[in-house]
């Protein structure tokens, strides 16, 4: 499909594969094998000298729709789709590192990820994380071994704007890659391969599918780095469902209409919770108090939909405040049209270090909505019931 239709042509059309029954919805194909015509083209289609489908653990016709949709929107020329984000992040650097390689990842990324990064270590493979959040501090931490640059902008859960154009740059005089985690925005409200990024992981969990129903992940860039991608997922196999897939190229249908939504509502409520005395800092990128809130509105179209707020104390106030809620759920999933509240130290970033917490910036009072598409005078009236407990 032409590419150069707008997002919101590609959301819908772009990747479309019709069967000899000519449906007009996307098809869902749910085969774990393919039947040849002959040994030979069996043969062909084994080697790679033939195009086609083979095998279910890494070529599937409802996968091949999601996977040019993703490239599609986010402006790559291929992409690989993956059963998780964690996947995606493992396929990425699997194929592309080696032992002896290093990463310069920022310090504030989702603490999964970091957990992944330490479990890289063992295989040789080391990381720097890297803070504050300035070009400067991850070109000091580059070594000659550098083969990846990782950040996530937005970042989980304090809404850290990195500067894509100018890590890009980093990472490229080093002869690295940038690899960025696009969850909190999706290819609606930012677009990382435009500003230089080599590479865009996604969790199709969040924003993608959108209505917090099936897992999926996605490596997007340019061919010649998705094929190696491809190479590690044929083999170990961290593949997608079909089924999954077809529900995800669903989700993408409305991507933009929930999260131009979902910002506008996540505004008002950032712009309240600024207002509320039990509450001693905001985190969000549309905010004029965010630290980065001029990079976040020359690099994004909208602030997102995930805000972060401390309040006065510690955790058992930040624990006040989600069991009051009503309404809003009490889960650490986000990107869903349900909003969603979490106490990230015991949940998202529980399991790394407290040291770790502490130089995330990730405190004991902190917490983090991920923003739905419900009424706003009802989301306040959920927190603020929390709020007048502390």
């Amino acid at each position: 499909m032409d590419k150069t239709f707008d997002l919101d042509t590609l959301a819908v059309r772009a990747g479309i594969l019709r069967s000899q029954f000519n449906e007009h919805a996307e098809g869902l194909y749910l085969t774990s094998s393919f039947v040849f015509e002959s040994a030979a083209q069996a043969a062909a289609r084994f080697s790679g000298e033939e195009d086609g489908f083979v095998y279910g653990r890494f070529s599937n016709p409802t996968i091949s729709m999601l996977q040019e949709r993703l490239a599609a929107l986010e402006g790559g020329e291929a992409c690989v789709a993956t059963s998780s984000g964690m996947a995606a992040i493992l396929a990425a650097a699997m194929a592309l590192m080696k032992a002896g390689d290093h990463i310069v990842a920022s310090q504030g990324i989702f603490g999964a990820t970091q957990q992944l990064f330490g479990i890289l270590e063992r295989f040789g493979v080391a990381t720097t994380f890297v803070a504050p959040n300035d070009a400067a501090a991850f070109k000091a931490a580059v070594r000659p071994q550098t083969r990846l640059v990782f950040v996530e902008t937005p970042s989980n859960p304090l809404t850290e704007v990195f500067d894509i154009a100018a890590l890009a740059a980093v990472a490229h005089e080093a002869g690295a890659l940038l690899a960025v985690d696009n969850c909190f925005c999706s290819p609606a409200l930012q677009r990382p391969l435009d500003l230089g990024a080599d590479l865009v992981i996604h969790s199709a969990t969040k924003y993608l599918d959108g209505q917090g129903r099936v897992l999926g992940g996605a490596v997007i860039g340019r061919k010649a780095l998705t094929d190696e991608v491809l190479k590690f997922l044929r083999t170990a196999g961290p593949s997608l469902s079909p089924f999954n897939a077809w529900v995800i190229l669903k989700g993408v249908e409305t991507l933009r209409l929930r999260m131009d939504a979902q910002s506008a509502a996540a505004l008002e409520i950032a712009r309240w919770l600024e207002r509320q005395p039990q509450v001693a800092r905001v985190y969000y990128p549309g905010l004029p108090s965010h630290p980065q809130h001029a990079l976040a509105m020359r690099q994004q179209k909208t602030g997102g939909a995930i805000v972060s707020f401390e309040v006065k104390g510690g955790r058992a106030e930040a624990w006040k405040v989600v069991d009051a809620t009503r309404l809003i759920s009490i889960t650490a999933n986000l990107g869903d049209t349900k909003s969603t509240l979490t106490h990230p130290a015991t949940t998202t970033h529980g399991r790394i270090t407290p040291e770790a917490r502490i130089a995330a910036g990730i405190q004991e009072s902190l917490l983090r909505m991920a923003v739905g598409l419900e009424s706003v005078a009802d989301l306040q009236a959920d927190l603020a019931r929390g709020l007048a407990l502390i």
